[in-house]
This record gives C-alpha cells, sequence and structure tokens, in this order.
C-alpha cells in the first residue's frame, strides 16, 4: 500500500480591519459608532409596506462591555438605544434620503459643533457635510415626540412630505460612563454650498422679539420680528410662489394647532447672490481641527427621557466583548458647486427670488420649535406676560389657535 503525503497548508492571521471613530470626546465617538450600527442592522430588517402600532413603541438596544477599540478613540463600556427605528426608516425614505448617505455623513468625521445652545440649554451639533443636525433633549421634548410620533409620521405620509416642518430623521439615547444623553438627528434645511447672509426667526408676535446685543455680535446673528419690520425686509417670491408657500405653511400650522402645540417659528435664511460669497463644503478637516464653526442654534430638535412601555425590537447585547465593529463607511461624495439650480434635497424649503423685484437672493424657509404644548406651564407664562405688557400685547405666548392665525397673519404680510 502506497504511503499518502498530506500537504501542509499554512495559515496566516490576518488582523481584521477595524474602522476607528475618533472623536474628541467619548459622546461623539459613541454617536458615531451607534449610527453606523444601528443603520448596518436595520439592512437585516426586511421593508414593510405598511407600519404597525407596535413600531411606535419598540426600540432597539445594545449594551458593550470591553470594547476592544482604544480607550483613546472609544470608551470601553456604552449603551446606544435608537428609539422607533423601523418608523425613522420609513420617514428617511419619504424624505428622499438614502440610509446609506445618513449614515456615511454622521460616521465618517466627527460632528462639529455649533456656535452657542439654543435658549432651552440643548447643545447643536452639525454633520461635517453640513447637511444634518443633532441636537440634544430636554425631557418635555422627548415625551412629545414619543406622544406626536405618530401623527407626525401620518401627517408625512398625508402631505407626501411636502411640508416646511422640521424633517425628524432618528433619536437615540447614548450612554456613556453612565451618563445618558438623548439626541435627534433632522435635515439642515440651509444650503451647504451657499453661505446665508441674513437670518429671521419670525413668530409673528413683537413683545420681546429683537435681537440682543449679544447676539448682534456674532458673525451670523439670528434676527426677529422687530428687526424684520425696522429693516423693510420681504420675502419677495412673487404671487406664484407665495400662493404655494402660505398653501403648505397653513396646512403645517393647521396640524399643530391640532395638536395644542404653539411657540413655533418660521426661521428665514437669506443667501445674496450678488455677495458672490459661495463657500464650499471642506470634506478634508483633521478630526479635532480648530475650524471656524457654523453657528444655527435655532434648527429644530425633538425629545429626552424614554417613555414607559416601549417594547423591545431586538434582543440586547450582553456579551462581554461587544459585538464585532460594522463595517466601514464609503466616502462622503461632495456636492457640486452651485451652477443656478438648488440643492435636490432643499426644493421644498428653498425659493429664488421674483424677478421683478430686483433682488437676486434665495430664501430657506422652515418651520422649527414645534414641540411646545400649551399646557399649565405655557398658560401660567401666558398670564405673568398679560399683566406685564397688557391684555392687548402682542405677546408670544397665547393659546394655539390665536397663535396659529397671528403667525399666518404676519407670514402673510412678510411675503410679496
Amino acid at each position: 500500500m502506497s504511503s499518502t503525503k498530506r500537504k501542509q497548508i499554512k495559515v496566516k492571521a490576518v488582523a481584521p480591519k477595524l474602522k476607528l471613530f475618533r472623536s474628541n470626546e467619548p459622546l461623539l465617538s459613541v454617536f458615531m459608532w451607534g449610527v453606523n450600527h444601528t443603520v448596518n442592522e436595520l439592512n437585516n430588517v426586511n421593508l414593510r409596506v405598511m407600519l404597525m402600532p407596535d413600531d411606535f413603541k419598540s426600540y432597539s438596544k445594545i449594551r458593550v462591555d470591553n470594547h476592544m477599540y482604544n480607550k483613546d478613540n472609544m470608551p470601553s463600556r456604552f449603551k446606544v438605544k435608537e428609539y422607533c427605528p423601523i418608523v425613522f426608516r420609513n420617514l428617511r425614505e419619504r424624505f428622499g434620503l438614502d440610509d446609506n448617505d445618513y449614515m456615511n455623513s454622521l460616521s465618517k468625521q466627527q460632528p462639529i459643533s455649533c456656535d452657542s445652545p439654543g435658549r432651552s440649554g440643548a447643545r447643536m451639533l452639525m454633520s461635517r457635510d453640513k447637511r444634518f443636525f443633532i441636537k440634544t433633549l430636554v425631557s418635555e421634548e422627548v415625551e412629545m415626540m414619543h406622544h406626536l410620533l405618530k401623527q407626525y409620521h401620518q401627517y408625512i405620509v398625508e402631505c407626501h412630505a411636502q411640508t416646511l416642518l422640521p424633517q425628524y430623521l432618528a433619536m437615540y439615547r447614548i450612554t456613556v460612563n453612565d451618563v445618558e444623553t438623548y439626541v435627534v438627528v433632522m435635515r439642515n434645511i440651509f444650503s451647504p454650498r451657499l453661505s446665508i447672509h441674513k437670518k429671521y426667526d419670525l413668530k409673528g408676535s413683537t413683545v420681546d422679539r429683537k435681537a440682543s446685543d449679544k447676539e448682534r455680535l456674532k458673525s451670523l446673528p439670528t434676527f426677529k420680528d422687530n428687526d424684520f419690520l425696522n429693516d423693510g425686509a420681504k420675502i419677495c417670491i412673487g404671487p406664484e410662489q407665495k400662493k404655494k408657500l402660505l398653501e403648505t405653511l397653513q396646512s403645517d400650522v393647521d396640524f399643530l394647532s391640532s395638536l395644542h402645540l404653539m411657540d413655533y417659528s418660521l426661521i428665514v435664511g437669506i443667501h445674496d447672490r450678488d455677495q458672490e460669497d459661495e463657500v464650499g463644503i471642506s470634506f478634508a478637516m483633521p478630526s479635532g481641527a480648530d475650524e471656524e464653526e457654523p453657528e444655527d442654534d435655532d434648527a429644530e430638535g425633538g425629545a429626552s427621557s424614554a417613555g414607559a412601555g416601549d417594547q423591545v425590537m431586538e434582543n440586547e447585547d450582553e456579551q462581554d466583548g461587544g459585538p464585532s465593529p460594522p463595517d466601514s463607511p464609503q466616502p462622503v461624495t461632495p456636492m457640486p458647486q452651485f451652477t443656478g439650480e438648488l440643492d435636490p434635497d432643499l426644493e421644498r424649503y428653498a425659493v429664488v427670488s421674483n424677478e421683478d423685484s430686483g433682488k437676486r437672493e434665495i430664501y430657506f424657509m422652515a418651520v422649527i420649535d414645534i414641540l411646545t404644548k400649551y399646557g399649565m406651564k405655557k398658560r401660567t407664562a401666558q398670564a405673568a406676560k398679560t399683566v406685564k405688557h397688557g391684555a392687548g400685547a402682542e405677546i408670544s405666548t397665547v393659546h394655539p389657535e390665536q397663535y396659529a392665525k397671528r403667525f399666518m397673519d404676519f407670514i402673510t404680510k412678510c411675503v410679496e
């Protein structure tokens, strides 16, 4: 019998390539990791024609212990919870947003901080390609998001996403060192490619509605109703575009009023084409660089503490060592420079000035800060302001129906 020789095969171990989510703070590293992980997990979930009631109560949750990454890049222990992932994926689809583009924008490079926190103290960040805002949330906003999400989704479906309301794209809870932070992700309604030369926040109220001296010192101040009137400003878009804008705005305001919401604003960003000050996006900034960061503390935000009765959509990963790192995202594709066309993603928010007006401006407009309910706190504030300013004063805190009417009357006069 002839002897058989076995051929030895030498196997060389190759260390897997790890995607490092580098940031100058652990919270942002975990946020970037979490977006990458949750989007990749959703790729394994089949799309459904219709959402189920339980989708509005579900969440995905992952806990990572003894993480394999270097602690200089990522903390060794953290948790990421995504609320209503199927619902928000459906919303992103209805807003014409590809999940991989969404993931790349938020996880390819560290988000950049905006200049200052909003009035509520919420922290604002922007994706490096300036397409998305990330806003931290307070408890009242969280409860409101959980309460409103089903109606909000239904409204987006019914209006075929033709709305000026904020585009809510995802909501997360990030836990690092036992500190929980709630964030919502929204689309930035201003163009990533065009500078905003003037910005107004309009509520339709004239009491205490003027930019402060501190605000005016900013490179891009947010002016208010009285400033708009004193400047003699107008949104010059012509009768046809005015009719279309006001119809959309009226539908949005009716929706908000039906839910007893008030205190929202119309944010107006004006790009003056005569200034020839178009700015391209920097995609090559090193992480943590001391670049000049954009400021926009007015973009709308969303929610903060998990609602009771949530149902688990996925099992928690409690294994020591955590999951394998997600696949590395593809590089962000730079947007083309301005050639006269508006960004396709922002067509519903942007209107070019009417040729007959003599102006060469582009107006970016959206309704923001929609999560304030007319409850006991606002009723008390209304009473206090009425005593201070008188019953006939145009204070901002009024009943939702009165607020809606006054808001629409003011905006109608602002548009030509």
